[in-house]
Order: C-alpha cells, then sequence, then structure tokens
C-alpha cells in the first residue's frame, strides 16, 4: 500500500506522517509531497517537491498511491484553483481514496473561509474518486498563548461556542481513516473541547498565574486591529469574520466524531494550555 500525503511540509502535514508510522505503516509506504521538504527529510519517507499550481507533477506523485491525505492549501484565495489541480491528478492517477481536510459545517455554514472548503467538496463528489472529508474545526493553535500573557486575548466571538483540540488529534484523526476500512462516503464533523474565548483567556491565567482578559470587539474593529498587528487586510477580514460565524455557533461541534476516531477522549484544553506554557 502507498499512501501520499499533500502538504506534508506543513505542521498538520507532519504530524499526520508522525501518526502514520505510530500507527505502524512503513516509512517505505508513504509519500510526502510539499514545497519545503527539508521539513520532513528525517522521517525516512519518499520526499518529493511539489506544489499545488503544478497538475503534471501531482498526477506523477499520486500514480500507484492507493489513498490520498489532501491537506488544504494555506493561500486564501487561491484554493479553488489549486484544489482543482489536486482533484484533477488523483483523477488521472486512479487513486483509490481521497481524505480531504475541509471545514466545520462547510455545507451549511455562512463563514466565508468555508466556501473554498465547500466547493472542494463538490469537486470531489463530481470527480467519482471515492473520498472522505475530515471537517476540522479550530486548532487550539490557532491562538497564540505567549502574546495573550503579554497582550492579552482580543476578538469578536462573543460568546460563542469554539470546539478546538490541537492540531495532533486532528492528524491522527486523518491516519486512523487512512489506516482504516470502510470510510469511503463518509463526512466526519470533528471538534475537541468547546470553549468560550473567555474561557481560554481564564485557562491561560488560571495555569500561568498571570492575569489574562478577553476583550470582545465587534467585527469591523477587531479587523481594525488585526490590520494595525500587521495582517494583510483580505486575511483580517476572514478571521474576524470566523469569529463573528463562531459567535452564531459555526464552532461549536460536538466530540463524537473526533473521538471514534481516535479511540479516546479529545486532548484536553488544559492540557494543550500546559503544553503551550511549556
Amino acid at each position: 500500500m502507498t499512501i501520499v500525503v499533500t502538504g506534508a511540509t506543513g505542521h498538520l502535514g507532519r504530524l499526520a506522517i508522525e501518526s502514520l508510522l505510530a500507527k505502524g505503516v512503513p516509512a517505505s509506504e508513504i509519500v510526502g509531497l510539499g514545497r519545503q521538504v527539508d521539513k520532513i527529510a528525517d522521517l525516512g519517507i519518499t520526499v518529493k517537491k511539489v506544489s499545488y499550481d503544478d497538475v503534471d507533477a501531482l498526477t506523477e506523485a499520486f500514480t500507484g498511491a492507493d489513498k490520498v491525505l489532501f491537506i488544504s492549501g494555506s493561500e486564501v484565495g487561491k484554493r479553488i484553483s489549486q484544489h482543482t489541480n489536486v482533484v484533477t491528478a488523483a483523477k488521472k492517477a486512479g487513486v483509490g481514496l481521497v481524505v480531504y481536510t475541509s471545514a466545520p459545517k462547510a455545507d451549511t455554514t455562512e463563514m466565508k473561509l468555508a466556501a473554498e472548503h465547500l466547493a472542494t467538496e463538490r469537486l470531489l463528489a463530481d470527480s467519482g474518486l471515492p473520498h472522505v472529508i475530515l471537517r476540522n474545526s479550530w486548532y487550539v493553535e490557532n491562538y497564540n498563548v505567549a502574546q495573550a500573557l503579554e497582550h492579552g486575548l482580543f476578538g469578536a466571538a462573543g460568546d460563542g461556542k469554539i470546539a478546538a483540540s490541537p492540531r495532533s488529534d486532528y492528524a491522527e484523526a486523518a491516519a486512523s481513516v487512512l489506516v482504516g476500512d470502510g470510510h469511503a462516503g463518509k463526512v466526519y464533523e470533528l471538534g475537541g473541547e468547546s470553549f468560550t474565548l473567555a474561557e481560554l483567556a481564564a485557562e491561560i491565567s488560571r495555569q500561568s498565574g498571570k492575569p489574562v482578559a478577553y476583550t470582545d470587539l465587534p467585527e469591523d474593529k477587531y479587523v481594525d486591529l488585526l490590520v494595525g498587528v500587521g495582517v494583510p487586510r483580505a486575511a483580517a477580514e476572514i478571521y474576524a469574520d470566523a469569529d463573528a460565524a463562531a459567535s452564531r455557533g459555526a464552532l461549536e461541534v460536538p466530540l463524537t466524531d473526533l473521538e471514534t476516531l481516535l479511540g479516546r477522549p479529545v486532548t484536553p484544553l488544559s492540557t494543550s494550555i500546559r503544553a503551550a506554557l511549556g
């Protein structure tokens, strides 16, 4: 069996490969694709420098693959064209199963960030390829604990609950799907322990012994704050929109699917914060 992991040089990709290795998949059966291949050179797998913009290179890399973990691209605004290349290449290469990392509630949410993910889900459905959708909710790592200790926590999520887990939980769940059977055609809504941003601030404060407050802002003011610290306006608007959507329940996802794939409880928020404080 050959498993190809796209986006393998990113944080999630590397963790997924480590999870596959931990589950007993031989390194010789794993191929990692990415742009900064030195980042995974130590894992002992086959590594190929491939971009989502190069459909021919993707097709060559997918040829002979039984399964592909398709980690979504990171360039918002370019995902649809890049993801079209991935799906086209997988179809040409005759991949047996594609496992795609999507966004929470992609088919029902108003969150702008999900639009490109929903388009990709539809590309996969139209392709006829056997596939699995992993709708990953937020990563705990999305929140910078060091910055929160220094400046406090800011957002526009109100009292909305956010189901988050560390990347390692989502990576392990993806690996479970790749090594398991009977997942084709399934859509999994994956989320960890739910918390409000005020509760996150309180947990950081409790563990660090330093006062950390959450300041809730109107969506437009949060955009201005992000732009003020160097975030490009287009990205700031996406992030603020996600927070506003969270205030309406867009990121509240049950634990069930993630814990089922993990075969264990999700990592508690307290454990993630402890690790971040390190």
